[in-house]
């Protein structure tokens, strides 16, 4: 995947239509190797997590081009690509498996990214239930960090000051992050598959859990 990174680095200093349309041919064959790499993925990922196995790779990728319709940046490419393997796709509010590729920096991510306020409501009940399993899930994966910046000054009304977690509580999502190393990136698409599938495979018991709460959000909202 060093070639996509390299190309977005170009991108991101040329974002305009007309060098992306002299680069077009050059990015058709990257974006082939993206959606293979992707296909692979999805296949080990389900493998530890049968409730990926029935997604496509359009399922669980990004186009390039950007909506600027509502957005004050009118660049008309994302300078970022990623693959996000969730149960039902994407868009489906589930948390996930994701891998994400930019010049700045690439890494890993599982977990749900922006819940709705129904899901994230059930997780902070997930917390206050199973608090003790969600933490040693974060522990026991391979390396991966919890991520604090989206986060509440105070407890939201619902779950008064005082509980053993009201850190977690306080978190706005709830996700685990891993840089990747540009050595391990270099290494070829086939290392780099086989590390980023045993990676994500230890941060399946968090990510069961995730969804376990979502699911729940979701059922009593029927």
């Amino acid at each position: 995947m060093v070639e996509l990174v390299e190309f977005l680095a170009e991108l991101s200093e040329n974002n305009n239509r007309e060098w992306f349309a002299a680069h077009k041919e050059q990015y058709k064959a990257i974006e082939k190797r993206l959606k293979e790499f992707a296909a692979k993925l999805i296949g080990g990922v389900a493998a530890f997590d049968p409730s990926v196995a029935d997604l496509t790779v359009a399922d669980c990728t990004y186009r390039i081009y950007r909506d600027i319709r509502f957005s004050h940046d009118k660049s008309p490419y994302k300078t970022w690509s990623g693959v996000f393997i969730a149960p039902h796709g994407k868009k489906a509010g589930y948390a996930g498996y994701y891998i994400h590729f930019e010049p700045s920096g690439c890494f890993l991510y599982a977990g749900s990214h922006c819940p709705t306020p129904e899901a994230l409501r059930s997780i902070r009940e997930e917390i206050i239930d199973n608090g003790d399993n969600m933490v040693k899930a974060v522990e026991e994966s391979n390396g991966f960090t919890l991520i604090r910046s989206q986060s509440l000054k105070r407890n939201p009304k619902e779950f008064p000051p005082g509980h053993k977690y009201d850190e977690l509580l306080r978190l706005k999502e709830f996700g685990i992050e891993k840089p990747i190393n540009p050595e391990l990136l270099a290494a070829g698409d086939e290392v780099l598959l086989h590390s980023v599938v045993e990676d994500l495979r230890s941060t399946y018991p968090l990510v069961e859990i995730l969804n376990r709460a979502i699911h729940y959000a979701y059922e009593e909202m029927m």
